[in-house]
């Protein structure tokens, strides 16, 4: 079947990954907005509970928000302390080198484009980086699971996705992403064809069973000829 579609995860797949420590950033953000005697307290109450909405994604398949985070944390968040907690992430969401002319080629060749991304951030903040980047114009649509009920692996967060890029046939669409289990099994349990880009931070997961395996973003157009 010809491939309408190219949906493609956020961190670990456009970005490419590398680890950040978390509680050394909540640690810089909060010093600098809290008195030195109350910072560390409120850095790891915001750790943990980062790590607790995520690990609730993980069982219930339910998306949460940054203001969720702040919430559960017990935080009053203002504006100049979200815009210092996104500034600490800037240096860690440079978009990968292959991204823009792999999104290119495939505008060429008639194939929508699209992103999905398991995030508590808003949708400003994703067009941000892609527009910094220079790929915000070559995504035909996206779907950030801030702004809808589930995360993946669920299924209606990919049905969410094809609605965003107009493709109506799972079997036409390929995801590519950097997690067995919220992406390819994810997206296998859509219909989709699914392609991993192998993430040693990543936990396998027995029924996840990729279409195909890339090293680089370039490479997945050799499969897509293929398809």
């Amino acid at each position: 079947m010809v491939v309408r579609a190219v949906i493609f995860d956020w961190g670990g797949t456009l970005t490419p990954w590398h680890t950040v420590d978390r509680s050394d950033l909540w640690q810089a953000v909060c010093a600098r907005h809290y008195p030195a005697a109350d910072a560390a307290t409120i850095a790891a109450a915001a750790g943990d509970a980062e790590a607790e909405l995520w690990q609730l994604a993980e069982r219930s398949h339910r998306s949460a928000t940054l203001e969720d985070l702040f919430a559960r944390a017990g935080l009053t968040s203002s504006a100049d302390f979200v815009a210092s907690y996104f500034e600490a992430w800037d240096p860690h969401t440079l978009t990968d080198p292959d991204a823009a002319p792999l999104l290119r080629e495939l505008r060429r060749r008639g194939t929508k484009v699209g992103v999905l991304s398991n995030t508590m951030w808003p949708r400003t903040v994703h067009e941000q980086i892609f527009a910094r980047d220079n790929i915000l114009d070559l995504i035909d649509g996206a779907v950030y699971t801030s702004e809808i009920p589930w995360v993946k692996p669920h299924p209606e967060a990919f049905r969410a996705a094809m609605r965003a890029v107009g493709v109506t046939d799972p079997a036409s669409c390929v995801f590519v992403g950097d997690r067995p289990y919220d992406d390819v099994y994810g997206a296998k349990g859509a219909g989709m064809r699914a392609v991993l880009i192998p993430n040693s931070e990543v936990p396998a997961f027995r029924g996840a069973v990729p279409d195909a395996v890339i090293t680089r973003l370039a490479d997945l157009l050799t499969h897509l000829d293929g398809w």
